[in-house]
């Protein structure tokens, strides 16, 4: 479903930005960091959390 592949893909994604699954970063890379604005917001504590983002499936006449 819907809500599945949506887990899968911020699993997916907050993996590669070595965030592990409380949102904290571990990673080990400066590009890491500086690229994570583009799909994480910086919340309190040092935590990250996904950027609201939507989508439409409807076709565009």
């Amino acid at each position: 479903t819907g809500n599945q592949i949506g887990a899968a893909f911020w699993q997916n994604i907050s993996g590669e930005h070595g965030l592990d699954s409380n949102g904290v970063y571990n990673g080990t890379s400066e590009l890491q960091l500086e690229r994570m604005s583009v799909y994480f917001n910086e919340a309190s504590g040092n935590k990250y959390v996904p950027r609201p983002s939507s989508s439409s499936w409807s076709p565009v006449p």
